[in-house]
């Protein structure tokens, strides 16, 4: 399945680039995904990056063909 990964702020820097489409295979996790992607580019902070699917803060779905996940920096409060 083919799903649309989109990394923003110090993410994309770590990454190189802010978005890419990558094929997985079905059933894989969006936690394994993170992890996937966080070791490949050595994004630092692992735990504070947040995961978004389809816009929704909830990385307890099932990833499908055609989602879009988002990696996002830590938020600083203000």
């Amino acid at each position: 399945m083919k799903v649309t990964l989109k990394y923003f702020g110090v993410i994309a820097e770590s990454a190189g680039k802010s978005e890419e489409v990558l094929e997985l295979q079905q059933g894989l996790s969006v936690r394994d995904l993170k992890n996937q992607q966080i070791k490949k580019y050595q994004i630092q902070d692992a735990e504070s990056v947040q995961i978004a699917v389809n816009q929704n803060l909830n990385s307890e779905v099932e990833l499908k063909e055609g989602d879009e996940v988002a990696f996002l920096p830590p938020f600083a409060g203000g």
